[in-house]
Parts: structure tokens; sequence; C-alpha cells
């Protein structure tokens, strides 16, 4: 990578050009309960552009499950290179749907990860459905990241394993388009979940990582801890340690489940609030890609050195 022009948080990242927002690209897709929504953020100009997948969490907030949602995210990420597409999952807190009869309901974890993998298959007409985008996508750089429930769609994208509750079937939901993934604050193992969250959302008890073979960044909050899910203190990190390499753990000091407010600029499901450790994280996990999707590039490198070189560091780098 060149020399960086600017900084965030003490990360060095490129300097920021101006995004252009589109939203809803409305795709219908067959069996779905409605139309998918999405929303395209990308740099206002340039050409093959990477692009980020980004899926939101299954919080309590009205929007932030949603298109709506990830601002801080998506903003600066597209500020910065990458064009990102936000779907809207049957989830959403906006559609109404958890309380359904609906046998995926609450958490509609295959419908989630299918819509990521329809999203890729439409590439091409969203770029025409986007004033000014056509052509300027580059297909082959892929990369998927999500939040929360978010981490576990992007976990089946890169291979993590998980068998339908209602009869124990294996299902894979990988996709070898997805280069590389990040997955923050994501569910962790089947094996130590908490009683609660067995009944409530079954199919988390089946979630096993040893064939999530796609490059990776796992962010965890270090006080991220939540007895309804599982008692193990490092349980959201499971992503890292039960998988195979390349991957990376960021663990961010201090931080609680909604890492220091990534869903929303301001949202009441954010416990632990914290503009710095947002600044951090998105620059961290640009550099992480700018690397992973580009060989060679030592964005990640100098992002790791940077962050370790703190006089008080956010936060701390582990790879395998």
């Amino acid at each position: 990578m060149s020399a960086p022009f600017t900084e965030a948080a003490g990360i060095p990242v490129s300097d920021p050009t101006p995004v252009m927002t589109f939203s809803p690209v409305v795709l219908p897709v067959p069996g779905r309960t409605v139309d998918l929504r999405i929303k395209v953020s990308a740099p206002a100009s340039g050409g093959d552009l990477p692009v980020i997948l980004l899926s939101h969490g299954h919080g309590p907030s009205n929007f932030v499950s949603s298109l709506h949602g990830y601002g801080p995210l998506a903003d600066f990420w597209a500020a910065h290179g990458f064009a990102v597409i936000q779907p809207t999952h049957l989830d959403s807190m906006t559609l109404g749907l958890r309380e359904s009869d609906d046998p995926e309901a609450p958490l509609y974890w295959r419908s989630r990860a299918e819509d990521m993998r329809h999203i890729l298959d439409h590439l091409d007409r969203i770029e025409a459905a986007v004033p000014g985008l056509g052509g300027r996508l580059d297909h082959s750089r892929i990369a998927a990241a999500g939040h929360s429930m978010g981490g576990h769609t992007v976990g089946l994208l890169c291979g993590q394993g998980v068998a339908d509750p209602a009869g124990g079937t294996p299902v894979d939901l990988s996709d070898a388009r997805v280069k590389a993934g990040v997955l923050m604050a994501p569910p962790g193992g089947g094996e130590d979940l908490a009683a609660f969250a067995a009944e409530h959302y079954p199919v988390l008890r089946t979630t096993g990582f040893a064939a999530m073979t796609t490059p990776a960044l796992v962010v965890v909050g270090e006080n991220d801890r939540n007895p309804a899910f599982s008692d193990r203190e490092d349980w959201r990190a499971d992503a890292y340690h039960l998988s195979p390499g390349p991957k990376s753990l960021l663990t961010l000091f201090g931080a609680e489940h909604g890492l220091g407010g990534v869903g929303m600029y301001d949202a009441a499901e954010t416990t632990d609030e914290n503009p710095e450790r947002v600044a951090a994280l998105r620059a961290l996990v640009w550099a992480y890609l700018r690397t992973t999707l580009y060989p060679g590039d030592s964005a990640w490198a100098d992002a790791i050195a940077a962050l370790h070189g703190m006089p008080d560091p956010l936060g701390t780098v582990e790879s395998k």
C-alpha cells in the first residue's frame, strides 16, 4: 500500500472520498415473504471497487436491524474505497415477522445467508439499478461482514457448520465468492450454549467451526458476556479459536456487545458507547480487508503495528 494520507483513531488509512448512497434497491426473491430490499453505499467516483456485504444483527432497536443501520461502518468503508451493500433480513424489527409461525422465525438464520447469496447472484442487476454505479464493481473481490447474528450469517458463508434444528440435517451455505469474512461479536459454538438460548434459538446448538476455512477476522469485546447465551467468557471468540487458519482475532479492551456503537450513530442498545473505539474498529477492518483482498498490501501489518504501538492501546490482535 502507498503511504497513508490520514489516520482514524491512530490507525493509518487511505484518504476519504465523497460517498453516494442509494436505497432501496428491491430484488424479488421467489418464495421469500417480502422482496429483498438493500442499500448501496459507494465512493462517488472510481472503478474496480471491492464489495462488502454487511449483515445487520438481531438487536432490539427498530431500525438498526435493517438497511438503515450500521452507518458508522458503512459510511466509513464506502468513503475509503469499498462498495457496501446492506440487506434488510427477514428478522428485521421493521418487518414484524419475528413472531410469525414461520419455522425459521425469529432468527431466519437460513434466509439471512440466502439473502447474501442472492445479492451476489444479482450484482449486475444492482449495478444497473444504482445511478452511476454501472460497471464499477470488482466482482472478484467480495467480503462479508456482520455484527452479532450478522456474524453468524457471515460465518455460514465462510463455511461455518450448522444443522436444521427441525431434523438435524447438516446445512452448507458456504459461498466461494466470499473471499474474506469479518465476524463482529458472533455467537460461539453450540457446546457451551446456555439453556435460554438453546430453547429460544435452537439452531445455535448446532454451530461448529471446523469447516470454516475462508480467511476471516473475528472481532470481540473484552466485556461482551451474556449468561443467557453462555457462561464462558471467551464464547464469542470461538469462530477464531475453533476454526482453521488463516484467521485473526481483534479483542477490543473494555468493549461490550455493541463494540462501542457500531449499530448506529446513536442507539439505545449500545451499552458501551465509545466513538474512538468504533473509529479504531472500522479502520482495522478496512486494513484487514485491504490486505486480504489485495495480497501484498501492507495495510493490515501497518494497522496492527499502529494499534500495538499506542501508549494506551484500544485492543490487541492475534493471528494464526
